[in-house]
């Protein structure tokens, strides 16, 4: 009787070891007090010091690509039809709201209005996930608190407006609808794009260019005022009209750092500037009037100081967040070997 050979131990192999992940550093306000609306980026997936730059340059290559192919339908359009053309030709020597043009209207602001789309893909592409944070702290827009300040808005400009009503101006007036065949197809288009085109222009200049801002800068009054320059030169208007923009740009970023987000500064953009072309379009004054006056400056900035001081009580009454608190991750911890039989 023989004895059975003796079985080799089986070698075991060990699983390879996991490294230590370390958490991203984050700034000492995401863990404390929380991240402001200007600093929302280091809640994003990349955060670096590059970051609004590469946004910014990609933002600018987005909205080109967009304009080309708006201009190459357009001027498809306008060879279908030889009065477009003429009407282009009279754009390019003089890019005015002409109100009784509903087309003109509609290139003029769905230009504008091209800019949000192409910041947010641009920022979705660079920063990442959680791209609501563009919009608030709550990491969207948030639609009911929107509303709330656009009523308050509403109801203030009506009763400023009913007021200045009983002034005498020396305003210019515009078109009246009894000499504009086109005031139905012009009104649609206004209801459709000036919300947009402003919503386009605070995501810009209060979004984009506050967040850039608050990458590299922590007080809020950086955000808040290096953007106002650039707003104010947006707008081609007299010294009084460039003050009262200035000061809608003040009070529109720091409404936006106050609550949280861009709703209120929308809000307030989008009844300013749908009250302006209403008005132009009922004959009661010119929209594109670069000549502003004392008086409309008087107007806008009792406008725009009203409306503030109903969003701030407002805002205290809701109890709503405008920060945004992050934790640090805890890190991966190292994983022993694990024996696995080797067949």
């Amino acid at each position: 009787m023989t004895s059975p050979h003796p079985v080799p131990p089986t070698p075991l192999t060990s699983a390879p070891a996991v490294p230590m992940q370390a958490p991203r550093p984050l700034p000492a306000d995401a863990t404390t007090e929380g991240l402001a609306f200007h600093r929302l980026i280091f809640a994003r997936r990349r955060s670096g010091w590059w970051t609004p730059l590469a946004t910014g340059l990609l933002s600018l290559a987005f909205y080109i690509a967009f304009l080309v192919v708006v201009l190459v339908v357009t001027v498809i359009a306008a060879f279908a039809d030889a009065s477009l053309l003429g009407e282009l030709e009279a754009m390019t020597v003089n890019p005015t709201f002409d109100l009784t043009d509903p087309f003109l209207v509609s290139i003029l602001l769905g230009t504008i209005a091209l800019m949000l789309p192409a910041y947010v893909l641009a920022s979705l592409i660079v920063n990442g996930r959680r791209v609501g944070l563009i919009s608030s702290a709550a990491g969207r827009l948030r639609w009911r608190w929107m509303l709330l300040c656009t009523g308050a808005a509403v109801i203030i400009a009506v009763v400023l407006t009913a007021l200045s009503l009983l002034i005498p101006t020396d305003a210019p007036a515009s078109t009246p609808p009894a000499e504009n065949p086109l005031w139905l197809a012009t009104l649609i288009v206004l209801l459709l794009l000036v919300p947009v085109q402003a919503a386009a222009e605070e995501y810009l200049f209060r979004g984009y260019l506050m967040q850039a801002i608050g990458r590299w800068l922590k007080h809020p009054a950086f955000a808040i005022l290096l953007p106002v320059p650039l707003f104010v030169l947006g707008h081609l208007y007299d010294v009084y009209g460039q003050i009262g923009v200035g000061i809608f740009a003040v009070a529109a970023g720091w409404l936006t750092w106050r609550t949280g987000g861009l709703e209120a500064a929308i809000a307030l953009h989008v009844v300013n500037n749908l009250l302006g072309f209403l008005l132009g379009l009922a004959g009661g004054g010119d929209p594109t009037a670069t000549d502003q006056g004392v008086f409309s400056l008087l107007s806008s900035a009792v406008l725009i100081g009203g409306y503030v001081a109903v969003v701030e009580w407002l805002y205290r009454r809701s109890r709503m967040p405008r920060t945004l608190v992050l934790t640090v991750p805890a890190p991966v911890a190292w994983a022993p070997p694990v024996p696995q039989p080797q067949p």
